[in-house]
């Protein structure tokens, strides 16, 4: 980027261009966030500079600005070298702003018309009168605004209006009331950054005895200086004398030939406009967003809202539920079945394989999370916010805490979603409980068989029958090593087993809990974290923005 230059050397307009497109990206990043009160300036400015820059490169706008009695119509008319304002000391004299053009009308018309002065008050100095030459101000359309001090209100706004319009102002005071209080506290003083584009002239300097001006000069420069306007021009004039208007008209000129004062004044505009916003971002780069211990924190929260902990609970409660009806002895795993699934009492995925369609929905039986837990939720957020926020300069603060708030109505159904869509692992039944189910088979058959081969013995005994030849072991016969053997086989695998589920179903709570709170951790980070991010990226766009609009 090109630098823009102050005072007697030129303002870049390429320069100046890019310090406007940075301002307005700095209303667009900082637009939600910042109360609009705090971007009428920037915003006005904005509109302004563009305006002004698309209409007229080619004129430079002057006001002459002063209080009632100053002079300062006799003062534009004897410029124009025509009767064109009218003069007065009653207050208020006129309430609307005339203006004389340099040159060809037609080239400034759009430019009155933007600042508002009307047709009829327009007047043209486009000839030399008397054998004058004008050539040197042409270019110049010169306004005679309203009395800032006059006791109509609608004059004063008018004048406040056209001194935010123009590109250059002179201000006329007289020796009776160049120190009044009104001038320099509501007006000169807050040109300070419009140094460049400031002139101000002592009138009516004749009604001063010669050794008596220098004194008044040197007085009205040091309340000048005191107004932040060190350097600026200060001319004494006389209207009624010709002679007494020449350091003021090669002021003019000089403004004219140069053709720079409305780029000086933009300029200006954008630095009183840097100025104004450099509080809303601060000197330090930044943060890049929620630490680590914050999403813990979040994370922690949100899954105690979700019903975290009740699901784990489910997860083993129903994973010892369906180990055991797995593993446990056939005979007596009907009754087991009539035992509710938690998994399903929940509505939760991995209700089995033959869990009904209907609960496998989005919406589960989580219980409502406690006082507490929502408490603790909010707490968390805020905490969130506040880290986040840490340092940086009002209102961002407010803004992070209210993007972190914005979507905690989306929370319980996002949060229920979560849980409802997270794989708890409860989908397949694991190898070893099939192998385990297969050995309780056998051992069961074994047990039916003994049993059925001594039903067998007995019946053949009451029907008067040969009786069966029982091989034996070690005296005992098979059959009832079988029963008995069967069924203590049965026993001892289930008891033996019952440890091994116990530590089986904990390690699913575990990995449950995990892909609970990476699950619940997602909804933190779309919810809470992302929006806090992005006013975070918007305070450094605006920040970075706000630098670049700053070099001149």
């Amino acid at each position: 980027m090109r630098e823009a230059f102050r005072g007697d050397q030129r303002v870049d307009p390429d320069a100046l261009i890019a310090r406007l497109q940075a301002v307005q990206r700095f209303l667009g990043a900082v637009d939600g966030q910042v109360p609009d009160a705090d971007l009428v300036a920037a915003h006005t400015v904005v509109e302004r500079a563009g305006t002004r820059l698309a209409l007229s490169g080619h004129h430079t706008v002057v006001a002459l600005a002063g209080a009632t009695g100053s002079g300062k119509s006799s003062l534009f008319n004897a410029l124009a070298r025509l009767d064109l304002s009218p003069v007065g000391v009653r207050r208020p004299t006129t309430g609307v702003a005339h203006a004389c053009v340099w040159g060809q009308l037609d080239g400034a018309s759009r430019l009155l018309d933007w600042i508002g002065v009307l047709p009829r008050h327009r007047f043209v100095r486009e000839s030399p009168l008397d054998g004058d030459d004008e050539s040197a101000l042409h270019g110049l359309v010169l306004l005679d605004l309203p009395d800032f001090d006059s006791v109509q209100r609608s004059h004063r706004l008018e004048v406040d209006r056209l001194l935010g319009l123009v590109d250059l102002v002179v201000w006329v005071v007289d020796p009776q009331k160049y120190a009044d209080r009104v001038i320099h506290t509501s007006y000169l003083r807050e040109f300070h950054r419009h140094r460049d584009v400031t002139v101000v002239v002592l009138n009516q300097a004749d009604r001063l005895p010669p050794a008596e001006l220098p004194r008044v000069l040197g007085d009205l420069r040091r309340l000048l200086d005191a107004d932040g306007l060190e350097g600026v021009p200060l001319l004494p004039t006389v209207a009624v004398d010709p002679a007494g208007l020449d350091g003021l008209r090669a002021e003019l000129e000089r403004t004219v030939a140069e053709r720079q004062a409305a780029l000086r004044r933009l300029a200006g505009d954008v630095d009183a406009v840097v100025a104004g916003l450099g509080p809303l971002v601060g000197p330090e780069p930044p943060r890049t967003g929620p630490g680590d211990a914050s999403a813990r924190e979040l994370t922690t929260a949100l899954a105690g809202a979700a019903g975290v902990p009740t699901v784990a609970e489910a997860v083993e409660g129903a994973y010892r539920h369906r180990a055991v009806g797995s593993t446990g002895w056939p005979l007596v795993r009907g009754w087991r079945k009539l035992r509710p699934d938690p998994l399903r009492r929940l509505h939760l995925p991995g209700g089995g394989a033959d869990a009904p369609a209907e609960s496998l929905v989005a919406a589960t039986s989580v219980p409502d999370p406690t006082a507490a837990q929502r408490s603790a939720l909010n707490l968390a957020i805020r905490a969130v916010a506040d880290r986040s926020a840490a340092g940086l300069p009002a209102p961002w603060p407010t803004a992070v805490t209210a993007a972190a708030r914005s979507r905690l109505a989306d929370l319980p159904d996002a949060l229920d979603h979560a849980v409802a869509a997270t794989d708890l692992g409860m989908d397949r039944r694991p190898v070893w409980w099939r192998v385990i189910g297969g050995l309780q088979w056998l051992v069961t058959l074994a047990a039916l068989a003994g049993l059925a081969w001594l039903v067998l013995g007995y019946a053949l005994r009451i029907l008067g029958l040969p009786a069966l030849d029982y091989p034996e072991l070690r005296e005992v016969p098979w059959p009832t090593v079988l029963l008995l053997g069967g069924l203590l086989a049965g026993l001892l695998v289930a008891a033996l087993t019952r440890p091994v589920i116990r530590w089986a179903a904990r390690r699913a709570r575990h990995r449950a809990e995990e892909r609970l709170l990476t699950s619940v951790g997602s909804v933190g980070e779309k919810y809470v974290l992302n929006p806090v991010w992005a006013v975070l990226a918007r305070y450094g766009q605006a920040r970075e923005a706000l630098r670049e609009a700053a070099r001149g």
